[in-house]
């Protein structure tokens, strides 16, 4: 018999339950890296994070003859309906084993939340803030997963959506640039040359990790306002602005955090971190007692850089800043020897002019994440 479980978050066993549920799904699937448990839990904990002091989340388990054998979360974001005059919904965390069965039930459990609401549109999977990644993998799963800032799952996810009537909203790839092949075109070298003789803006480089965390307020302000034209857009609280930063923060390397300045403004950031999916997968969750000095080791072992968050003010697009933002990328594949390549993750298919500007830098796409939509 399937039943469908509304997740009490202040009970511990069924938060447990919902947390642990992708363990036992991708138990034998070598490129899966489980979340850290501390972030894994937050989206849960309605006192802790951010996202619930303005917007309504609800989590649900699938249950077949006593055992957990899907989860979902329905989410209505009060700030992006308000801000784009929507009233659109979004799925997230949805986990599933292959049972069509109990799909279809977690998402008409999902559809039922959605329509006593008032709202007429899901939108996912699309997470509680910028740091969860967006989409379904519908290409590369033979790739392990480069962070826990992206998602993974098994190829079948696809099929489970679509036969709910889900359609494409939008695609993201992520590309790798290999050092060996990789090329700075002499365009971009000569307009990023020419922008930092002017003076006009200029490549902000850290020299500790001290320093890189007294600009955190000024890099989170510009976070904020550097996506306003995106389609997932929508104005961060200041809590929220703080707790992205905290958590980029956390795992920085200030060699590895590039911003492009005006003057003393933040106009322009690249956010690239070191691939330690090898140690987050042996941790299993667990930072302590020795997972953090795992990780730390990984980031001196691992060959593999990940940018994960590459944006510039609208008003300095077209002057040159995008132009720099490649420059410093390039700048740092090269001064670490370590890496054999990078990845450039989840660029969407409508930012035209960054894929091919990829193309041009060697950029082979090798995942596909789509995000999809349906009317209710």
């Amino acid at each position: 018999m399937l039943n469908i479980e509304k997740v009490d978050t202040g009970n511990k066993e069924q938060v447990r339950r919902f947390v642990q549920l992708p363990y036992r799904i991708y138990a034998d699937c070598p490129q899966w890296v489980p979340p850290l448990d501390i972030d894994a839990y937050n989206q849960l904990n309605r006192k802790k994070h951010p996202f619930h002091e303005h917007s309504d989340v609800d989590f649900f388990l699938a249950v077949r003859d006593g055992r957990d054998v899907g989860r979902i979360a329905v989410i209505e974001n009060k700030p992006f309906n308000q801000y784009h005059d929507e009233k659109t919904a979004n799925f997230y965390l949805f986990d599933c084993e292959d049972d069509l069965e109990a799909a279809t039930a977690l998402f008409n459990v999902c559809f039922e939340w959605v329509k006593s609401r008032g709202l007429d549109l899901v939108v996912g999977p699309k997470g509680l803030g910028p740091l969860d990644g967006y989409g379904v993998l519908v290409f590369g799963q033979e790739h392990r997963q480069t962070m826990t800032m992206l998602s993974y799952n098994h190829a079948y996810y696809q099929q489970l959506i679509e036969a709910q009537g889900f359609e494409k909203e939008v695609d993201f790839v992520s590309c790798y640039l290999p050092a060996d092949k990789f090329k700075m075109p002499e365009r971009v070298q000569k307009i990023a040359e020419r922008v930092m003789q002017r003076g006009h803006l200029d490549v902000k480089r850290f020299k500790n990790k001290k320093e890189l965390i007294s600009w955190a307020p000024r890099i989170g302000k510009a976070y904020n306002d550097a996506f306003v034209n995106n389609w997932e857009y929508y104005p961060l609280t200041q809590r929220e602005i703080d707790f992205v930063v905290e958590n980029i923060m956390t795992v920085a390397d200030h060699r590895l955090i590039k911003i492009i300045v005006h003057g003393e403004d933040v106009v322009g950031f690249l956010f690239a971190f070191h691939d330690v999916s090898t140690a987050l997968q042996r941790a299993r969750g667990k930072l302590f007692p020795f997972g953090l000095i795992d990780l730390l080791l990984e980031m001196k072992r691992t060959n593999s850089v990940a940018v994960n968050g590459m944006g510039i003010l609208p008003e300095f697009q077209g002057h040159g800043g995008n132009a720099l933002l490649y420059y410093a990328m390039g700048r740092t594949l090269l001064e670490f020897s370590q890496f054999v390549h990078v990845e450039m993750t989840q660029v969407a298919e409508t930012a035209e002019q960054m894929r091919a500007d990829l193309k041009n830098l060697n950029g082979v796409e090798y995942k596909n994440y789509r995000v999809y939509r349906k009317k209710i």
